[in-house]
């Protein structure tokens, strides 16, 4: 991997935001605004994953809820039945995650465009199914409570402001993760695949085999965040990683951008905020999302983070281009005739 002033370039911005997110508290905020910011921070930690998925490799997923709710599930299970605390659960739900990626990627990439999008979308619906009929096993439609206690700094982990660290560190470490994947051999064979997929194949490289491992790679982001959204609200269901829940992650990761490493965090804090700084109600709020959506597939492409980087390098250039030119001085032709 190149670690060159170049390549850490794109990282820097991301972990300036990061430094400012970890001074937030500091301003006193409500314990509604800190709860929105551990949500957004925990769907920012499962954007990271979605963006190395879409951005990278050109796949975008409807089911990745559902993979945040395998990581979840496996927190709850595991301390229930187990014992097993928080800090194993993390390694344990993203490895569990993994696997369900690989499980569904091996026969969903075998189709692409919108049939991998619908399989997907399929994959949700049926762990939403399992999960409702699992009975005591699972908490069937209601759900499990998630009992073990855990402490963070000493104190609970449901006091906000550690939480608010811990899930702030993860992101953190998400995107340094999804910065070493980018520029690492791995990532500029999934950008290949991404722009011409038969070229790839034509070159030796093994298309779907790498659709899969990045598929897989996401698991594991979404597994982690299951975890971290399990340890938080202390309950979950399977209405949390239905198909809604999905859709709801793909649009965060198309409004930031998925191919930036700011644009989880832009898309993740955006979508979370917007509808309490407005005031929004849950059916306002997803007539919001759908126009924000269009507007971003018709005005930004590339989601809002490239878009205000190219707007900001168009203004530069057109300031350049109207700064007046410095006419030279006209030079004594006849001492130039006479050298």
């Amino acid at each position: 991997m190149n670690l060159s002033l170049s390549s850490l370039r794109p990282l820097m911005p991301a972990l300036a935001v990061l430094v400012i997110l970890a001074l937030v508290p500091a301003l006193g905020p409500s314990n509604r605004m800190l709860s929105l910011a551990i949500s957004a921070g925990i769907n920012i930690v499962a954007l990271y994953g979605l963006s190395v998925l879409f951005g990278q490799t050109g796949i975008l997923s409807m089911g990745h809820a559902a993979l945040v709710g395998v990581g979840a599930y496996a927190a709850a299970l595991l301390a229930r039945d187990t014992g097993i605390g928080f800090w194993v659960a993390l390694p344990l739900g993203g490895i569990f995650a993994a696997i369900a990626a690989a499980v569904i990627g091996i026969p969903s990439l075998r189709v692409s465009g919108h049939h991998f999008v619908i399989m997907t979308f399929a994959f949700g619906q049926l762990l939403t199914i399992v999960l409702t009929n699992g009975g005591d096993y699972t908490g069937a439609a209601t759900g499990l409570d998630l009992q073990l206690p855990v402490s963070f700094f000493g104190s609970r982990a449901d006091d906000l402001l550690p939480y608010y660290f811990v899930v702030l560190a993860f992101v953190a470490l998400s995107a340094v993760a999804s910065w070493a994947i980018i520029n690492s051999p791995y990532g500029r064979t999934l950008r290949a695949i991404r722009e011409n997929e038969k070229l790839a194949a034509s070159l030796g490289i093994n298309v779907g085999r790498h659709k899969i491992g990045a598929f897989v790679v996401s698991g594991v982001f979404a597994g982690v965040s299951g975890v971290l959204l399990a340890y938080f609200l202390r309950h979950i269901s399977p209405s949390q990683f239905a198909s809604f829940p999905s859709i709801y992650l793909a649009l965060m990761v198309m409004i930031g951008g998925a191919r930036l490493l700011l644009g989880p965090i832009a898309g993740g804090i955006l979508v979370s905020f917007l509808p309490e700084v407005l005031n929004l109600d849950p059916v306002q709020s997803r007539i919001l999302y759908g126009v924000c959506l269009i507007a971003v597939i018709l005005l930004l492409p590339n989601g809002l983070i490239a878009g205000l980087i190219d707007g900001w390098e168009r203004l530069f250039k057109t300031a350049d281009r109207k700064q007046p030119v410095t006419p030279a001085a006209p030079r004594n032709q006849a001492s130039e005739a006479g050298r």
